[in-house]
């Protein structure tokens, strides 16, 4: 039973980090499948945290007292310029044919430059503190946390956000995998010129799923922000790249990609909590062991997967028609 206690004190914790590490994992997931890698998901989170920050820090300093449904508007906000912002990441890689890892890295490096010059300008300093996050269910979401065991679990003292992430990944398997848009999107990243020469314009949908991937970041971002640090600074504490890491771990699906995640999210909780609670005090581990386990089983699983690995076979590769 005291397992038991420990676990469902964390619990709500590790769905917290999990959900903006899953939803950026997802849009990932979209990109990587069209055949271009995304490692800029660093930098569409930290830009739906600038979009979701100051959107949230204006709309207090003009009503006063924020509805909860303006947090969730900001989130539709962070979105919509994270998809944008990921077009340049889809120009370069698709349409100049740029080297993906250069263009994913010049993302990643220019994101948090442009929005703390904004956050600068407009409200005068680097630093945003949010007034109001995503609220949190204390007492339970009513019905479902009254159901024994899961209820105590999965639906005390956690926002919705979670379980808004899990019906876009439910969604995601299904369009990816059920769907002949899916189909088409897969072609692309296995082999494009076979998927050109059956009428799929490749161009159009590497674009397309680029954005999707900027659109989940920022949506990733937006989430982090507004649930447990309520500050922007311009950074993401590397989420960006875990999500990027749950993608080898999960073989670029999206029901194993959840189960990465749920172990990242795990790891970052442990490391958290590793100087306030008493059963994690009690391994006599420091803190900085739970931050990096989650990179060192990155690395580990790189050299495991190496050499039967199920990334698309055209993953990387920039489009040329005239390699036909």
């Amino acid at each position: 039973m005291e397992f038991y206690h420990f676990i469902q004190e964390i619990m709500p914790y590790i769905l917290g980090f999990t959900a903006p590490i899953l939803i950026t994992a997802t849009g990932g997931l979209f990109s990587e499948r069209s055949g271009v890698v995304n490692i800029g998901l660093e930098g569409l989170m930290v830009v739906g945290t600038f979009t979701s920050a100051i959107f949230v820090k204006s709309m207090v300093s003009v009503l006063g007292v924020m509805p909860q449904y303006m947090v969730w508007v900001s989130i539709l906000l962070a979105a919509l310029v994270g998809g944008l912002f990921s077009l340049l990441h889809a120009y370069a890689s698709v349409s100049l044919k740029a080297d993906q890892v250069i263009s994913g890295t010049a993302i990643n490096l220019l994101a948090p430059a442009i929005t703390l010059f904004l956050a600068e300008g407009l409200i005068g300093t680097q630093n945003i503190t949010l007034p109001v996050g995503l609220k949190r269910y204390d007492n339970g979401i009513p019905l479902l946390s009254k159901i024994p065991f899961i209820g105590e679990l999965f639906f005390t003292s956690v926002n919705l956000s979670i379980y808004f992430v899990l019906l876009i990944v439910i969604l995601a398997w299904f369009i990816i995998f059920k769907t002949s848009y899916g189909l088409r999107l897969r072609a692309c990243g296995e082999n494009p010129h076979a998927a050109d020469s059956m009428g799929v314009n490749v161009v159009r949908m590497r674009y397309q799923a680029v954005f999707i991937s900027g659109v989940l970041a920022g949506i990733g971002g937006a989430i982090f922000v507004l649930t447990y640090p309520l500050e922007f600074n311009g950074l993401v504490n590397g989420l960006g790249f875990l999500a990027l890491a749950s993608l080898i771990f999960g073989k670029w699906r999206p029901f194993n990609v959840l189960g990465a995640t749920l172990f990242f999210g795990g790891m970052s909780t442990l490391a958290t909590f590793s100087q306030v609670n008493e059963t994690i005090k009690s391994l006599q581990l420091p803190r900085e062991a739970f931050n990096i386990i989650p990179f060192i089983a990155t690395i580990i699983a790189l050299l495991v997967f190496s050499r039967n690995s199920n990334a698309p076979k055209a993953l990387g590769e920039p489009y040329d028609t005239g390699k036909r």
